[in-house]
């Protein structure tokens, strides 16, 4: 979901549209789990709400997360957490996924 436009920050930082958001299926009705890759102020994770809401009205909506490094501004939590790890607020978290073994299965 490309949530550029629905950040509150929009003035504040360079806005990078990635496009449209294609979903090829009506959410209306199902449970949607939006997946990020780290979990910090929560406003990204709040602008992906307001994006699925125009795509649909989903029964309900859970939000998973590789890692949840604290330091919320908005009232938000994560449903599914695969790591919790604290952080000082000037630090940067990446995460890289590995995923050749996976790979190598599917192209043996």
């Amino acid at each position: 979901i490309d949530v550029a436009f629905y950040r509150d920050d929009i003035g504040l930082r360079r806005i990078q549209p990635r496009g449209p958001t294609e979903v090829p299926v009506d959410i209306t009705g199902r449970v949607v789990v939006l997946v990020d890759d780290v979990l910090f102020t929560g406003r990204t994770a709040r602008a992906a709400l307001e994006a699925i809401t125009e795509l649909g009205r989903p029964r309900a909506m859970q939000l998973a997360v590789l890692v949840d490094r604290g330091h919320r501004e908005l009232p938000i939590r994560a449903d599914f957490v695969g790591k919790n790890l604290p952080t000082k607020v000037a630090e940067d978290v990446r995460v890289r996924l590995h995923i050749e073994a996976e790979l190598e299965e599917e192209t043996a």
